[in-house]
């Protein structure tokens, strides 16, 4: 069932769409070296949500087109492309318009009583790959049990998870599940995403892993390279409400790709065969109305973010 479909068959909240005064430029390149024909399946493309809204997009693939769209099982747009011998370059982009007021966080939003929430959702209670809420069930008992299911218990978790676990850049590791990462007590974005998703998932409370791009609109850069995200959503109140434990702060111009029961479904590129990734570039920043089309090139002298000062037309 699709995300569409959820939503038609539960009442949500009701709620203004927000206002979308604010364009981004987002994406990626990305190069391999191929050892011979290798499939290799695509899950970058950005789709039309009430928080964004997608006015231009363009994929180059080099050295020909990809063969296949279609959409996966958790509403994910996957292209399959075949990687030819030798170099192949992918290169994702697009203009896209969000808001510049900040997101809603988690903080006293109801949770749905698991006899009551859609069947499509009952998967993102369960335990997952990544996400082994069945390891953390004494743990998520000993630190939250005494609050009650919803959106505060959730913004407890995401507390927790900042002041107890490290971000530690360059740490990640495709084999770290949730419970690993709360024994070593460190981990990068998709990691924070994990264990939270996972300690959601502890209270019958639904959770999904999501990747996006965050840019640093209303917020100073940091300096490192721009990079995907992961972070989490939970439903809450009849909708997903996103909570972020990496940053644990309300963003402003966050743009979804992607979601699943966890990296698994979330990954950006899944490849099969003999591939050598030689490079891999991305970029996500405000810019002016006047700049916001892809005949220009990517240019961070464009870019109007990075500061605390949110500029919009």
């Amino acid at each position: 069932m699709t995300e569409s479909a959820i939503r038609g068959s539960h009442r949500l909240i009701e709620t203004t769409p927000p206002a979308l005064d604010a364009f981004l430029r987002c994406g990626c390149e990305l190069v391999y070296d191929s050892f011979g024909v290798s499939p290799i399946f695509l899950n970058l493309s950005i789709r039309n949500r009430p928080n964004q809204a997608v006015v231009e997009e363009r994929w180059d693939f080099e050295p020909h087109p990809p063969t296949l769209e279609y959409e996966d099982g958790h509403g994910n747009t996957i292209r399959s492309h075949r990687l030819a011998p030798g170099k192949n370059v992918v290169r994702h982009d697009a203009i896209v318009r969000v808001s510049s007021a900040p997101e809603i966080g988690p903080a006293g939003m109801a949770a749905d009583r698991v006899e009551d929430l859609p069947v499509a959702l009952l998967r993102y209670t369960l335990p997952s790959r990544y996400c082994d809420s069945d390891r953390l069930m004494d743990f998520a008992q000993e630190r939250f049990g005494a609050l009650p299911p919803g959106g505060d218990k959730v913004q407890a978790i995401a507390d927790w998870l900042q002041a107890n676990i490290e971000y530690r850049t360059g740490s990640g590791s495709p084999l770290t599940s949730a419970s690993e990462v709360i024994n070593q007590r460190f981990g990068v974005c998709r990691d924070f995403a994990h264990t939270l998703v996972a300690l959601c998932r502890c209270s019958n409370l639904p959770a999904r892993y999501v990747t996006g791009y965050v840019p640093e609109m209303g917020f100073f850069d940091p300096g490192t390279p721009n990079d995907f995200h992961a972070y989490a959503e939970v439903w809450l109140g009849g909708a997903w409400v996103v909570v972020d434990a990496r940053f644990n702060t309300r963003r402003i111009g966050r743009v979804h790709i992607a979601q699943g029961a966890d990296a698994v479904d979330g990954a950006f590129a899944t490849v099969f065969g003999s591939v050598q990734w030689i490079s891999f570039n991305v970029w996500g920043y405000q810019v002016p109305s006047r700049f916001a089309t892809l005949s220009r090139p990517v240019d961070l002298a464009d870019r109007i973010c990075g500061t605390p000062l949110v500029r919009v037309e």
